[in-house]
C-alpha cells in the first residue's frame, strides 16, 4: 500500500477497519505523547485518573458497577442489591448518615464544608491531578494502595508523623491500607474534575468482564 493510499485509509475512509485504526492511533498518542507531556507539566507521573468506584459518592447507592467489576456478584445481583450510604440503609442527608464518623475524629460539619470536593464525586468522573507538594486534612489525593497497586482516590482525614490516613466519603470506615500512607505512595492531589467522561472506561471494563476478558 502506498503512502497516499494509507493516508486516505486512515483519514478519509469511513470503513469499520479505518475506525478501529483511528481509535488505536488515538490511544497510542494519548498514552505515549499527551499523557507524558501532561504529567511533566503537572509534576506527576499520574496526571489523569478515572473514578471507577462509588466510594466518594454522597448519596445512597448500591454501587452496582463497582460491585460487578470487583466480582462481588453477577450483574443482576449487583444491580438489585440494597442501597446504602456509609453502611446505613436509611434515607438521610450526607452528614446525617456519615457525620458521626467525622465528629468522632474531631472533624466538624463546618470544617468539612470547607474541604475541596465537599460534595464528593461519582463513579465515571475524571480528575486531573497535580503534584502533591503540600497535603492537608480534607484534601483528595490519589495514591498506590500497595495491595494490588490500584490507584485509590480518597480524602485525607488524618496526618501523623508524616503519614496520611484516608477515607472514602461514601464508606463506613477506613480500610487497612488507608491508615499509614507514605508520601512516596502519593501520585498527586486533585486539581480539576471532569464529570461523567470516565464512564467510557467503566462501561468498557464492564463489557470486558462480561465476555470474560477480565
Amino acid at each position: 500500500m502506498s503512502w497516499k493510499k494509507l493516508w486516505w485509509f486512515i483519514w478519509k475512509d469511513d470503513s469499520f477497519a479505518s475506525l478501529l485504526v483511528n481509535i488505536l492511533i488515538a490511544i497510542v498518542l494519548i498514552k505515549f505523547v499527551v499523557y507524558p507531556i501532561l504529567g511533566l507539566i503537572l509534576g506527576t507521573s499520574f496526571p489523569v485518573v478515572a473514578v471507577v468506584s462509588c466510594s466518594m459518592q454522597h448519596d445512597a447507592t448500591n454501587c452496582w458497577a463497582d460491585c460487578y467489576l470487583k466480582g462481588q456478584g453477577n450483574l443482576n445481583y449487583c444491580m438489585n442489591r440494597e442501597e446504602n450510604l456509609c453502611g446505613k440503609n436509611a434515607e438521610k442527608n450526607y452528614w446525617g448518615a456519615c457525620g458521626e464518623w467525622y465528629e468522632n475524629k474531631g472533624i466538624t460539619k463546618d470544617e468539612f464544608e470547607e474541604f475541596p470536593q465537599k460534595n464528593g464525586f461519582n463513579i465515571g468522573d475524571i480528575f486531573v491531578l497535580k503534584k502533591a507538594d503540600s497535603v492537608e486534612i480534607g484534601d483528595v489525593i490519589v495514591y498506590n494502595n500497595k495491595v494490588n497497586n490500584a490507584p485509590i482516590i480518597h480524602r485525607v482525614v488524618d496526618i501523623k508523623d508524616g503519614y496520611y490516613t484516608t477515607k472514602g466519603d461514601h464508606n463506613s470506615d477506613t480500610f487497612f491500607f488507608e491508615e499509614k500512607i507514605a508520601k512516596e505512595q502519593v501520585y498527586g492531589k486533585v486539581l480539576l474534575k471532569i464529570p461523567y467522561l470516565g464512564w467510557v472506561k467503566v462501561m468498557f471494563n464492564i463489557l470486558l468482564k462480561g465476555i470474560g476478558v477480565i
